[in-house]
């Protein structure tokens, strides 16, 4: 039975939010999370934050994909943010609400009261979540900039910032907001793309709206000037635009405009998929690394990490086998590299921090996840646990596989790692250059930390709070590494640990190859009619 599924984009507003600031208004970002069993919810995405704002209108939109035949479980957190970490336990929790994708699909737009936890109230506060199927795969990206835009601010000039909406429905509807420029009068903003149905409805006729408006900390923002158009009309580049103050206009016979805005940049592209690469000939190709330090403890004591149960199993098998059987199904030939390190190695027992798991440098390659399995087994007994934690060789050695398939310039390859490891990394300024420079390789990095000990100094890898930076001050080109403490789903279905940790490869696999401008390896067939819905 073939399964529809339909990708489907949420925008989310909310309305009377709790102020939580002392003086003035909350700062709001609403995440999302999906309900993914056992009592564990994976984030899928998170809203920009809306300064000094109680009834916001997020910009950002969220995207999932809907699945007919499954209950979807969503659950969606508002949160007052006054800091620049990630982690949301330092921010105050403004209220919750939950409710299935198919519930918001079916009615297009809901609104639910916000609730502290289930069954308490959060007092005051709702949330809209309007829905909308994405039929079209393609974006808009443009580039902005403004001239002699009236100046606001009494003691400086203009902080402008933009705003396009789309008319639907008989309502504006926001599309994009753009960053704020501070104290700038002739402003270049920030090239962005959106979704062309999210922008125009997939119409280049659609009427759009273009405010263009002074920021102001306590979220009264002054009208700069607005303006109407259309996706054609943006297309004609340089198109130039007047800037218009409705009030202005009507009070002074002389007046012309309170700026000019110019579109340098209006190009409608084709956002290609993780489905479109892999269907298009990409392969990916699958390495493991096993920590063989000395913290393990011995493996032939019940207590260590490598003790084999009676039925043959431990801790770094059990993540071996959810992630790798999931990513072995994109690999044609199933050959996987396997390298252990951090142990002393015969025949010299000198410390090797990438040592083949079968003993054979030269060919490395295991048959499937078995084939890792049997090796991991043979080579336990054979090995020394030793010393020290170092990610840097392996992370290194795939490195080097990426860049000569990076050479080819085409969309055929993406190299996936997956690091078990029972403790913080010891090289942690070579594992940093290592990971800035893998950024710009087709690559991937997962780490499973396997044990109870304090993974903290790993989630520095993790760079979901900005970029990693090596220690010449470079930034990673994306976040190509993805952290997760095994123990979080010791108790969870076994796919649970495989859907979160491979949940940012497909986004970090598409980002590369954009950025790089390649379309599918091969041409991908043209789309077949999708399937009649099912009532």
């Amino acid at each position: 039975m073939a399964h529809c599924v339909t990708l489907v984009q949420l925008s989310i507003s909310c309305d009377h939010l709790i102020d939580k600031d002392i003086g003035s208004k909350s700062d709001p970002l609403c995440v999302l999370l999906q309900d993914v069993g056992g009592g564990s919810w994976a984030e899928l995405g998170r809203t920009e934050r809306v300064r000094n704002c109680s009834s916001p209108e997020f910009s950002k939109t969220l995207q999932l994909e809907y699945h007919f035949e499954t209950v979807q479980k969503l659950r969606f957190g508002i949160y007052d943010i006054d800091n620049k970490t990630p982690a949301l336990g330092d921010d105050d929790f403004l209220g919750g609400a939950e409710c299935s994708l198919g519930q918001i699909v079916s009615s297009q737009t809901v609104t639910l009261p916000l609730m502290l936890k289930p069954g308490r109230p959060a007092g005051r506060g709702t949330i809209t979540v309007s829905a909308l199927e994405m039929k079209d795969s393609r974006i808009v990206t443009m580039e902005v900039e403004a001239r002699n835009l009236d100046k606001k601010d009494f003691l400086g000039k203009s902080d402008p910032f933009l705003e396009f909406f789309r008319q639907g429905d008989g309502k504006w509807h926001l599309a994009y907001r753009s960053e704020v420029i501070k104290n700038n009068l002739n402003p270049t903003w920030k090239r962005f793309s959106v979704p062309l149905q999210h922008f125009c409805g997939g119409d280049p006729n659609t009427p759009i709206q273009v405010r263009c408006s002074d920021y102001d900390s306590d979220g009264s923002h002054d009208l700069i000037g607005t303006f109407y158009t259309s996706l054609a009309q943006l297309q004609a580049v340089p198109a130039e635009f007047e800037c218009i103050h409705p009030e202005k206009q009507q009070k002074k016979k002389s007046y012309k405009n309170s700026g000019t805005v110019c579109v340098k940049i209006c190009q409608v592209e084709t956002q290609y998929s993780f489905l479109d690469y892999v269907m298009g000939g990409c392969q990916i190709n699958f390495t493991v690394g096993i920590d063989f330090t000395g913290s393990n403890g011995d493996p032939s004591s019940p207590d260590s990490l490598h003790y084999l149960s009676p039925t043959g199993i431990n801790e770094y098998l059990t993540a071996l086998w959810s992630v790798g059987s999931v990513i072995q199904d994109y690999d044609s030939d199933k050959l996987f590299p396997a390298f252990g390190f951090g142990a002393q190695v015969p025949p010299d027992w000198q410390v090797s921090h990438e040592f083949a798991l079968n003993f054979n440098p030269s060919n490395p390659y295991c048959t499937g996840i078995q084939g890792i399995v049997d090796a991991y087994r043979q080579a336990l007994p054979q090995v020394r646990l030793y010393g020290p934690t170092n990610f840097a060789p392996i992370i290194n050695h795939v490195a080097r596989l990426a860049t000569q398939a990076a050479h080819q310039r085409t969309a055929s390859q993406y190299f996936v790692l997956l690091l078990l490891t029972d403790g913080a990394v010891t090289d942690v300024e070579a594992t940093r250059e290592a990971v800035v420079h893998a950024s710009h390789l087709p690559m991937s990095v997962i780490i499973v930390g396997v044990g109870g000990a304090d993974f903290d100094a790993m989630e520095q890898l993790d760079a979901d709070g900005g970029p990693l930076r090596a220690r010449s001050g470079e930034a990673a080109a994306r976040d190509i590494v993805q952290f997760v403490p095994y123990r979080r789903f010791q108790n969870a279905p076994r796919e649970t640990l495989a859907q979160t940790v491979l949940a940012e490869v497909p986004t970090q696999l598409v980002s590369y190859f954009k950025a790089q401008g390649w379309a599918p390896f091969k041409p991908l067939p043209p789309p077949a009619k999708s399937p009649a819905h099912a009532p």
